[in-house]
């Protein structure tokens, strides 16, 4: 799509967003027909899965993986867990996955993981939580705990770094609240353009409201789905921003994309903190989008946030 043609459809966000963005933008759009929103769930599931394989790069050398479950007293989470050969890790990582609590698992996000191991030497953990709206509010909160408690249990000497993006950000936020009692607690926390609030009032959900690849919209439509229509604004599980208290959290890194409607939600979320005795850092990434992560072998701008990611995690290793 021509410059002046995206300018007609997407106005000032022609100039804000550069073109190996837009490319990005245009592959994962082709990825849809025009009428996925009435396919049912099972078939955007696959059709999530399928992006997200267009995007998806070898692992690192040394990457080592391995499949289990985390047993419930009612189901098993699944869990993949990635080493790097060699390594003594300080510190592991719990990730967990994006998509709205809506779709992807432990494949949409397995390069993603895999890289993070690869750069950081940490095991990573990744987590296929259930979801909505099979399952709604509180179960995958609960499954992120259970894992949590989990990887506190097996690796009890290695520090654990909570880290998530987009709704795998909001996942790993909740568990930072509601661990904060916990014997063992996680050591920090990385956010990446996480949605972390039910209010649609503050500025970036108006200013960005029809933003590429994320709108207001689809975060109404997403927050119905997994709170099944519930009011949990102030609920730090499935709301972090809702809490009435934000101190005694792990130091915190976000990263928002700037053209995204979440983008206030790392902004306000680091503010609260650093507001209550805290240490929280925010940055937000110039002209990129939500979903970015899987653009970071494509678009410059998106590989430099990764790598900030990366350096945010090395950073609370102790």
């Amino acid at each position: 799509m021509q410059r002046n043609e995206r300018a007609k459809q997407w106005g000032k966000y022609a100039d804000l967003i550069d073109d190996e963005t837009w490319d990005f933008i245009d592959k994962t759009n082709a990825s849809y027909p025009e009428n996925a929103v009435k396919l049912s769930l099972t078939e955007q599931r696959k059709l999530y899965d399928t992006m997200c394989e267009q995007f998806w790069a070898p692992h690192p050398p040394g990457v080592v993986t391995s499949n289990s479950g985390i047993e419930t007293t009612t189901h098993t989470i699944p869990i993949r867990q990635y080493h790097l050969e060699g390594s003594q890790p300080k510190a592991q990582i719990l990730y967990f996955h994006g998509g709205g609590f809506l779709v992807g698992g432990l494949q949409s996000h397995d390069d993603v993981c895999a890289e993070l191991c690869a750069a950081t030497g940490f095991v990573v953990t990744s987590v296929d939580y259930r979801l909505a709206p099979k399952h709604i509010f509180p179960a995958a909160h609960e499954d992120a705990v259970a894992a949590f408690n989990f990887v506190t249990t097996e690796s009890r000497l290695i520090p654990v770094i909570l880290a998530g993006d987009s709704a795998g950000g909001n996942l790993a936020a909740s568990v930072a609240h509601a661990t904060r009692e916990f014997a063992v607690k996680p050591i920090g926390q990385v956010l990446i353009y996480p949605g972390l609030t039910h209010d649609l009032s503050s500025q970036s959900y108006v200013e960005h409201a029809n933003a590429p690849e994320l709108s207001t919209e689809d975060v109404e439509f997403y927050r119905e789905l997994v709170t099944g229509g519930i009011d949990y604004s102030k609920n730090p599980k499935c709301a972090p921003l809702g809490d009435s208290d934000f101190s005694g959290l792990p130091t915190t890194y976000t990263f928002g994309a700037a053209c995204d409607p979440l983008l206030d939600d790392s902004r306000i979320y680091c503010e609260k903190i650093n507001a209550a005795g805290g240490e929280a850092y925010f940055t937000g990434e110039e002209g990129l989008v939500h979903g970015y992560l899987r653009a970071r072998h494509s678009v410059k701008c998106a590989n430099d946030s990764f790598k900030r990611i990366i350096q945010a995690c090395k950073a609370l290793e102790r």
